[in-house]
């Protein structure tokens, strides 16, 4: 090699090792970045919990199973005796004691002016108790009639397992508008939303433990069960059928 000065030196030998300190091509260049794209993604990644308000209504708005009273207002009429809607009243209020009631029915009679027909009617009221079943579990109370203009009944009530909303309904947290925010913004139901309908739903079940597990089994029909079997065994069909006949309507009832 030939310095500036025109004298001739020796080279250094070269020790990098192949490969070090050459430029890398494109191809290296993106194999490098697939194989560290799923590194770089881990620190993206987010745990999304479980929201604040649950979307589904039947979880927000649970029909449950509580303690709770059962109340029914008699209006007795003007004579000294029930007339017979109120006994039937009576009767199914007794029925629903003895089937999910629990403690002593309280017999609240109105106490105030324009109350004396409600407080002759009651020893009436107790005797129709009595006479279905409800006699010893029976307790005589009165409650305050603050306006005489207004009928003031006999309140019957005892507690006893009911279904019932878990929370109270017509609560709304959240602006529906929300004018002035991002709230109503979102791809969801808003919080009353169901609240009546699941209120309606435990209002009408006849039995509130049907809800929690279901009746047990009915005895068979023994004779329908046999009566099939015996055409089996005569080599007939144990079907049912039914024998109808087609009738116009301007035939019916004759010409």
């Amino acid at each position: 090699m030939l310095n500036y000065a025109g004298k001739i030196s020796r080279a250094a030998p070269d020790r990098r090792v192949a490969g070090q300190g050459r430029g890398r091509g494109p191809f290296a260049n993106v194999a490098i970045l697939l194989l560290c794209a799923p590194l770089g993604a881990c620190g993206m990644n987010k745990v999304v919990g479980a929201p604040e308000v649950a979307y589904d209504y039947r979880e927000r708005h649970p029909v449950v199973l509580a303690e709770a009273p059962y109340s029914v207002d008699i209006f007795p009429g003007g004579g000294e005796r029930l007339d017979p809607d109120t006994v039937l009243r009576i009767k199914e209020f007794v029925a629903r004691y003895r089937k999910l009631g629990e403690g002593r029915i309280a017999v609240l009679a109105p106490r105030g002016p324009g109350a004396q027909q409600g407080r002759r009617s009651v020893d009436e009221v107790r005797r129709a108790l009595a006479a279905f079943g409800a006699g010893p579990s029976i307790y005589i109370g009165s409650y305050p009639a603050t306006d005489p203009s207004l009928a003031a009944p006999i309140r019957l009530t005892f507690n006893g397992v009911k279904a019932k909303v878990a929370g109270p309904c017509g609560e709304w947290p959240d602006d529906l508008a929300s004018g002035n925010s991002l709230e109503g913004w979102q791809n969801k139901s808003y919080y009353n939303f169901g609240c009546a309908n699941q209120a309606t739903l435990a209002a009408q079940v006849a039995d509130p433990r049907d809800l929690a597990a279901p009746r047990g089994e009915t005895p068979q029909d023994v004779e329908t069960r046999m009566r099939a079997i015996g055409k089996i065994r005569q080599g007939a069909d144990p079907a049912t059928s039914w024998n109808t006949k087609a009738a116009t309507i301007s035939g019916v009832g004759g010409n």
